[in-house]
């Protein structure tokens, strides 16, 4: 197999690392740019057509918002989940995260990743300092607005508790319900591993990646 070279948010990397063969090279990109999906897709064309030719490119990242549609394999074929977000990569597949949806559309989910750089907490005392003790939870709570329920996934390697209780006490600031969730390695352990089956696109190099391959 060739050498992989993976570019991968900040909030999957942590996950992925384990797992990865020696020497790998893991460009990590800031979370922030999920927030836009042509800036995230600009970004991410830029790094695939600067990875030198004998690489596998592993994209640490699922559609996204339609961030990965329209993405080109240049001289290097790209491997990328068959998921919408990286959700399913932290449950384990995508018929995980499918459940959890049915079960409740309207959760918020949070990793230690994504604790890490989340403006939730700084973006609530914010708003309490602007509006005061009483109208400023209000008009934070906005923000959730179309939330019920936090999950918490416990992703299992690294020390739980202080993301837990981080969690915890977010779901307490914006009056969700907590709840934590059992997470799994099995996608981004086959990630790494080379097992690229249905669970993946495999796209060779002069193709491109579209939207109806995920679906």
């Amino acid at each position: 197999m060739e050498p992989l070279y993976v570019i991968a948010c900040a909030t999957v990397t942590e996950e992925l690392r384990p797992y990865l063969p020696a020497g790998t090279i893991v460009l990590e990109r800031e979370f922030g740019l999920h927030r836009d999906p042509a800036q995230l897709r600009a970004e991410l064309q830029k790094e695939i057509d600067a990875v030198p030719a004998g690489y596998t490119i592993l994209l640490g990242y699922g559609l996204c918002g339609g961030g990965a549609d329209g993405l080109r394999a240049g001289q290097n074929r790209i491997v990328i989940p068959r998921v919408h977000d990286c959700i399913a990569l932290f449950l384990g597949s995508r018929e995980a995260h499918q459940q959890q949806v049915a079960q409740e559309v309207g959760t918020y989910y949070l990793t230690k990743g994504w604790i890490e750089v989340d403006s939730l907490e700084t973006q609530y005392e914010r708003l309490v300092k602007k509006y005061g003790p009483e109208r400023g939870p209000e008009v934070a709570r906005l923000a959730v607005e179309n939330y019920t329920r936090m999950a918490f996934i416990n992703t299992g390697h690294y020390d739980i508790e202080r993301y837990r209780q981080t969690a915890r006490r977010w779901a307490e600031m914006y009056k969700l319900r907590f709840e934590e969730i059992p997470g799994s390695p099995a996608l981004v352990k086959a990630m790494a591993a080379g097992e690229w089956d249905e669970r993946f696109l495999v796209i060779e190099p002069g193709q491109t990646i579209t939207l109806e391959m995920f679906l």
